[in-house]
């Protein structure tokens, strides 16, 4: 495997790579890094995991044949929690390891041995597809004067914290989720029911009016928390 530089713009992307071969996790990580990406390495996924709970990341790059659990386990495992594109790498390229791969949550494939050129061409390609440059949701989003923190989910003006009832905080984690795509109100009651809460649509009517009273200027004529008609609400940060 060469490691020639190619002639690739500077991305800027945090990389998670995932592979239990020291000599090849080595050699990637210093190609991907000569090439513009930020790149961190771990040798199975256990040490991912630790990466995941403390980093973030735009991109997974995961061997699949791994001691433990394997790349199909822990592609599975991200994709429940995260948005983030996630590239597998097989050694075998046969059919029933892609489709195991896409079926796990994987956005494409690279079969070994291969060029690291191509690595770079497939994670350029697979960027360029995902939003928001690998589809990161920013960890603080702006609500006009409003600051809503997504790690610590809490909101702030200025240097005032906002005070959330548990229901409003639990719906701003769900809004935040997606924001600017509309949530249904059933969606909502159902999110809501499995914290514990006896919610209905009504009941969901009530919590998103008194959440625009903290979140608008005016909550009779909502900027940030939107009603979509015949869909539900959206959360539509600055």
């Amino acid at each position: 495997m060469s490691v020639e530089a190619g002639a690739i713009p500077n991305h800027q992307a945090h990389v998670l790579l995932v592979d239990d071969d020291e000599r090849i996790r080595t050699l990637l990580q210093k190609f991907l890094v000569r090439n513009g990406y930020l790149t961190t390495a771990a040798r199975d996924a256990t040490h991912a995991r630790r990466l995941l709970a403390g980093l973030d990341f735009d991109i997974a790059v995961l061997d699949v044949m791994m001691p433990g659990d394997n790349g199909f386990v822990l592609c599975a495992e991200i994709r429940e929690s995260r948005d983030m594109p996630i590239l597998m790498l097989t050694a075998k390229g046969e059919t029933s390891d892609r489709i195991s791969g896409l079926e796990a949550g994987a956005d494409d494939y690279l079969s070994k041995p291969f060029e690291p050129k191509e690595l770079l061409l497939r994670l350029k390609a697979i960027l360029r597809r995902a939003p928001a440059s690998g589809g990161a949701i920013p960890k603080v989003l702006q609500l006009g004067p409003i600051r809503y923190d997504l790690e610590r989910g809490e909101m702030w003006q200025g240097q005032e914290t906002i005070r959330l009832t548990a229901t409003e905080t639990t719906l701003m984690r769900i809004f935040a989720a997606t924001p600017h795509e509309p949530v249904s109100r059933t969606t909502l009651v159902e999110k809501l029911g499995r914290d514990g809460g006896q919610t209905n649509e009504r009941a969901v009517d009530v919590q998103i009016t008194r959440l625009r009273r903290k979140l608008e200027e005016d909550p009779k004529q909502p900027r940030y928390l939107q009603t979509v008609r015949g869909e539900g609400y959206m959360l539509a940060p600055d």
